[in-house]
């Protein structure tokens, strides 16, 4: 028999703090979820800033960077979550169109915000990151074609320093108790208090820290190897990395909508594969380019 005492017992508040009240806003509650995405594109900002410093790219460049990256990510993320995990929901009515593209959700009573305004201001609960990897490279080639720098040195760039924001929305996702593991019984399995009262892997935390270290390798290889910076060989490298670990890592966590259930593979799988082909592909390309 299971002896749930030798387990870690995971129920960490959801809010990290609170601001307010504010004017018509009342008091906003700032979620461990929002705070983790928040200090990982934090993160990110200052290590591309570095490495255009490094490179002696003007500062008239970055400063734009930020925001194509910022909502290329966040719309990507939504969309993503919305369009293939729960399409039945968000695109099937005008309500869930909406809740798709604001950060709301409609009450159950059509209130709003409280009696005042019909809904309720909750973020963008649901975030997927195929959807966001997607969105950023769509960012990226917009951004490109404005400040004409090279695609692939923009890129590589970016995957320097992705494994930061990466690995800080895992941990969000940890501190939200979702995208659980398998039941499990090996000794640092955590009991999800607020999803069930089983031992299970925390799948989380094993991306949290396989990002952690992708980004270690990619700055101690960038100091080894600056020449490669601009050849997409970066940028291929960090997609194998992560979609490559996110493939395998899948058979650990439970699916997350039913429908996954009678896929051969789940979703999250899925979608990782043509960003593992893409990942060789930028690979194989740099080397020949290099050689």
């Amino acid at each position: 028999m299971m002896n749930l005492l030798n387990y870690i017992l995971w129920d960490p508040d959801l809010i990290a703090f609170k601001l307010g009240p504010i004017p018509l806003l009342g008091t906003i509650a700032v979620r461990w979820y929002g705070l983790m995405w928040v200090i990982g594109l934090a993160l990110a900002y200052f290590v591309v800033k570095h490495l255009y410093k490094e490179q002696k790219i003007k500062d008239e460049y970055f400063d734009p960077l930020f925001i194509y990256c910022f909502f290329g990510i966040l719309i990507g993320a939504r969309l993503g979550h919305c369009i293939f995990y729960e399409p039945d929901y968000f695109l099937t009515s005008g309500k869930g169109l909406i809740e798709m593209l604001l950060p709301i959700r409609f009450g159950e009573d059509g209130s709003w915000l409280g009696q005042t305004f019909g809904f309720h201001v909750i973020g963008y609960a649901g975030l997927a990151s195929h959807g966001g990897t997607l969105g950023l490279m769509i960012a990226l080639w917009m951004y490109v074609r404005k400040t004409k720098l090279s695609i692939w040195t923009v890129l590589d760039n970016i995957a320097i320093a992705t494994g930061t924001t990466a690995c800080f929305i895992r941990l969000g996702n940890l501190m939200n108790s979702e995208i659980i593991g398998k039941i499990t019984d090996v000794p640092w399995a955590f009991i999800f208090e607020r999803v069930d009262a089983v031992p299970r892997h925390p799948g989380q935390l094993y991306e949290a820290i396989a990002y952690a270290i992708l980004f270690f390798i990619m700055w101690y290889l960038h100091k080894k190897m600056p020449e490669k910076i601009g050849t997409g060989w970066y940028f291929g490298f960090c997609l194998a990395y992560i979609f490559t670990f996110r493939f395998f890592i899948e058979y650990t966590k439970e699916v997350q909508e039913a429908f996954e259930a009678s896929l051969p593979i789940d979703m999250g799988q899925i979608l990782s594969i043509p960003f593992i082909i893409l990942g060789a592909y930028c690979m194989i390309k740099a080397k020949k380019k290099t050689l």
